[in-house]
């Protein structure tokens, strides 16, 4: 097929993850795939999680603008929160979505001035979809969560946006899954998920959340690849009917010769490493969004 000059032209794309840099650090890597693209970026945090990114590699930082917003005050959050890492042991997530709801009006303000080609955004803005289509830019959200999860939640946008799940419903493969699997949630996840996904404190459930940014999306990127639960993929294309594009896993980079990097903070952790016998050490990796207290380590 023959090209033409717009298949080459530059985009600008801007990109708004939810404030956990499980979210973030991917959100980052997409950044940077689209970048080597040779396409514009502006990527869009709050002050305190943009001086946490990693550095940008030199080739790329042209082309990746970070814009630095500025987190509303919310008085039950701790001083300087501003990601899921910062909140204490036994804090809900509630108080950092509703300082989050309040981006919106300089989110808007930066879309109306620079007016991005897209915008690629996460399940928490669920006033974003309709603001940017307004603007006339494209839309699209960005799931870091696998297939499986996002089609077991809900069988459309509306049934989202509508929810009215208890913990009993998600116990049991949901209805409208047309083949046979055994995927569900256990009793003590579903009544510990059910709490923030049919309502919590920040005045908007999860479900509600998800069901706009779905609804109002012109296509879904996922976190994930057709090597892995190709048949989820399919159906959540026509849950939802959108374009699911999957982007892959996304790591972060990783230094090519470990231990070499310029981040002091490797070294000890390395050199504890390499004093251990082959075989002695577990390592786990609980996300950024769990916070494991003292008696939890001790039991462990």
């Amino acid at each position: 097929m023959a090209t033409t000059e717009d298949d080459h032209k530059q985009l600008h794309v801007a990109m708004l993850p939810w404030l956990a840099f499980g979210h973030i650090i991917p959100f980052l890597e997409l950044s940077k795939f689209i970048a080597q693209k040779g396409h514009k970026v502006s990527f869009l945090s709050t002050t305190r999680n943009i001086q946490r990114l990693p550095t940008l590699p030199s080739h790329l930082s042209p082309l990746i603008s970070l814009v630095k917003l500025t987190l509303p005050h919310v008085q039950e959050l701790p001083q300087n929160a501003e990601a899921t890492m910062d909140l204490r042991t036994g804090d809900t997530h509630d108080h950092l979505k509703r300082a989050f709801d309040g981006l919106q009006p300089e989110v808007t303000r930066f879309l109306k001035e620079e007016s991005p080609d897209w915008i690629i955004y996460d399940f928490a803005p669920y006033w974003l979809p309709s603001v940017a289509a307004g603007l006339g830019i494209l839309r699209a959200f960005f799931s870091i969560f696998n297939a499986w999860f996002i089609a077991f939640l809900g069988g459309s946008p509306e049934g989202l946006i509508n929810s009215s799940d208890t913990a009993e419903d998600f116990l049991t493969l949901r209805k409208w899954i047309p083949f046979p699997s055994k995927l569900c949630m256990r009793k003590h996840e579903a009544i510990s998920f059910v709490g923030h996904f049919s309502g919590n404190g920040s005045g908007v459930s999860d479900a509600y959340r998800i069901g706009m940014v779905l609804k109002g999306s012109d296509c879904m990127f996922i976190r994930h690849s057709y090597e892995f639960e190709p048949q989820w993929l399919t159906l959540l294309e026509k849950l939802h009917q959108l374009p699911v594009v999957p982007v892959g896993l996304v790591p972060p980079e990783t230094p090519t010769n470990i231990g070499s990097e310029k981040n002091e903070t490797w070294v000890p952790i390395k050199k504890w490493l390499d004093g251990q016998q082959k075989g002695h050490v577990v390592y786990v990796a609980l996300g950024s969004e769990v916070m494991v207290s003292k008696t939890e380590m001790a039991e462990c």
